[in-house]
């Protein structure tokens, strides 16, 4: 196994300079395919701005026609973010208005699947949000194989990812260390490969995507790409070096909340049919000490895209 991951890290790892500008924007006209960009947001007024002028200013026409349409995906935010997008040139799409006879739930995962229905690029690129040091470099990078290779349907970003100084310095991406690198090399070896599993930023094929269930929290992105394994296998898999990556951190807690939520997205795909529906008990210090704090941990998954009908009958209209 050790040999076929270093194998396809030869194959299917690349820097985001190995593809120029113009190398994009031939091999996209002569396929002729279109690039939708998603920013799913939840209360990200301080950085979506931001993202969304250096995506129309450096990847839209007229400065170069790479990206055809940017979507804001607004989960619920209550502050300015929708309004701070649309001056940015976004559309922005609120959560609640895509498919309103299937009720939305909170979570990542339930925007970026909800996308689907409201974007029609036939290359779908996410980026996370809350990126404070933007470069287009996220999304050239990772739109360049897809656009330049028919064999590759899915390509994850791969960057460093320095904590602020604040919280100690060193790397970010506690939960990728501690909890989904070990799950992927234990029951997933041949994504052992992948330096980012969890990061927010990759694009994919539409025609892979609609064939996907997404889980609806934090769990997405190892849900895809154990998913992505399974239905076009490993070479068809890649990752791109695009620097470093700065972003809001979270607290130890809330990334209890996250760990919880991806080690049940791996045990849906290990044992389906024989699960329970999880809590995760934390403790806070309150007046009288420590006071337990119980939440539910992710377990609902949206199906394929591809079995909706609102989204099959809108692609035969």
């Amino acid at each position: 196994m050790l040999e076929e991951v270093e194998r396809w890290l030869t194959r299917r790892s690349w820097s985001v300079r190995d593809r120029g500008m113009q190398q994009l924007l031939t091999a996209k006209r002569a396929a002729g395919s279109t690039v939708s960009v998603v920013l799913p947001a939840l209360d990200e007024e301080a950085t979506v701005g931001r993202i969304a002028t250096v995506i129309r200013r450096e990847l839209m026409a007229p400065a170069a026609p790479l990206v055809d349409e940017l979507v804001v995906l607004d989960s619920g935010s209550t502050d300015r973010t929708a309004q701070v997008a649309a001056s940015a040139g976004a559309r922005v799409v609120h959560r609640d208005s895509v498919l309103p006879r299937i009720p939305a739930l909170p979570g990542k995962g339930e925007v970026l699947w909800r996308s689907l229905l409201v974007t029609g690029g036939d290359v779908v690129c996410f980026v996370d949000a809350d990126l404070t040091e933007f470069s287009a470099d996220f999304v050239t990078g990772i739109v360049g194989p897809l656009l330049t290779d028919p064999e590759v349907h899915l390509v994850k970003a791969m960057y460093d990812r320095p904590l602020a100084a604040a919280a100690g310095g060193g790397q970010g991406g506690r939960v990728t260390e501690l909890v989904a690198r070990p799950l992927l090399n234990m029951h997933w070896p041949q994504l052992a490969g992948f330096v980012q599993p969890l990061g927010g930023e990759y694009a994919a094929r539409r025609s892979l995507l609609e064939r996907l269930p997404f889980p609806v929290g934090y769990g997405v992105e190892l849900g895809l790409l154990v998913d992505a394994l399974h239905t076009v296998g490993l070479d068809a898999l890649a990752q791109v070096d695009v620097g470093v990556r700065r972003h809001r951190h979270q607290d130890g807690q809330a990334l209890g909340r996250m760990s919880a939520a991806i080690y049940r997205t791996a045990q849906v795909r290990l044992a389906r049919g024989h699960l329970l529906r999880p809590e995760l008990t934390q403790y806070v210090r309150g007046e009288n000490g420590f006071e337990p704090r119980t939440f539910p941990v992710d377990t609902e998954e949206r199906p394929p895209m591809a079995s909706i009908t609102e989204y099959t009958s809108r692609d035969a209209a």
